[in-house]
């Protein structure tokens, strides 16, 4: 490993928040396409034009092509003259998707329908796919659900700052600093299913949705019950991608900051937990999707090329 945060940076959770405030990030031109999906929805893929591989994009919790780490690694990319694109998981395009169900961590069949059908659209070129946050959890436990079936589609995937283990990283949300993180994104969240409402009305309980205070009890209010599971215990126990790592057979970097907030160290999977396809990388430093180095203010660089580096190692 050749990353070292700077020094005004060690030892703080701010490097999960401050580098996207503080650190200017490239435009990207992007060419929108979008597809209906089999149930009579859409989803938006936002592509960068290049020639040889593509690599495949899933963002995190209520995040873009234009999250901070989405402009970087596509300016990577691009930078290569590779191939890319950012998936949007429904209704994070920028317009509302038209079914009462979303997304969610362990939105693995979604995962699989997506990249079979840019497999088809990509014959003869190597596809590569990158997971960041709960797009890493969705992308490892496609890879854990699919096995070798998984080779027929990408050649090589990364998740980054994945909450393996669902229940204790909602749990860690819920707790301290992290509570400022929970705010943020409960106020999208809960925006977006008061809008639904008004499209579906009483597809969730609005005084409950209202009372939400954490993302254990929006889950057990809306993500739980419409997409599938019992309740919150259910989802993030089923959602989980960590029991499936022993059954990975594509080759896979698993890259966690040991002071990830959104995931307790404790709960990093080892050696023993993966199977021989998984590289483990676990610095020191770099909080949620930070990953920060150079001089001030800091520049976002090294995880991308350390992505497009794994990638191009056979």
């Amino acid at each position: 490993m050749n990353y070292a945060a700077p020094s005004w940076l060690k030892g703080g959770h701010m490097q999960t928040i401050y580098p996207a405030k503080m650190i200017k990030q490239p435009g990207i031109a992007y060419r929108r396409v979008r597809w209906e999906t089999p149930d009579g929805d859409f989803i938006d893929l936002d592509h960068v034009d290049g020639e040889g591989p593509l690599v495949v994009l899933f963002h995190g919790l209520e995040g873009s092509s234009q999250s901070h780490y989405s402009l970087s690694l596509m300016h990577a990319v691009k930078g290569h003259g590779w191939n890319g694109v950012v998936v949007h998981f429904r209704g994070c395009s920028g317009e509302p998707n038209l079914l009462p169900r979303a997304y969610h961590s362990g939105d693995h069949e979604e995962i699989d329908w997506i990249l079979r059908r840019l497999r088809e659209e990509n014959a003869g070129r190597k596809i590569h796919a990158a997971g960041v946050s709960l797009g890493g959890n969705a992308l490892l436990k496609w890879l854990g659900e699919s096995g070798e079936k998984a080779r027929e589609v990408i050649d090589a995937a990364a998740a980054v700052s994945a909450p393996i283990d669902v229940a204790a990283s909602g749990n860690a949300l819920g707790r301290g600093f992290n509570s400022a993180y929970t705010r943020e994104f409960m106020k999208t969240l809960r925006e977006k299913i008061l809008d639904k409402l008004e499209v579906h009305p009483g597809i969730v309980d609005r005084n409950a949705l209202l009372a939400a205070k954490n993302l254990r009890e929006f889950d057990d209010v809306y993500t739980a019950p419409i997409h599938g599971f019992r309740d919150t215990d259910d989802y993030w126990e089923r959602a989980s991608s960590r029991r499936g790592l022993a059954s990975i057979r594509v080759r896979t970097l698993i890259l966690n900051a040991k002071n990830d907030p959104f995931l307790p160290a404790k709960s990093l999977p080892a050696m023993e937990d993966v199977s021989d396809s998984v590289t483990l990388e676990f610095p020191d430093e770099g909080g949620h999707v930070g990953f920060v180095s150079g001089a001030f203010p800091g520049n976002l660089d090294w995880m991308p090329q350390r992505l497009l580096d794994f990638y191009s190692t056979r």
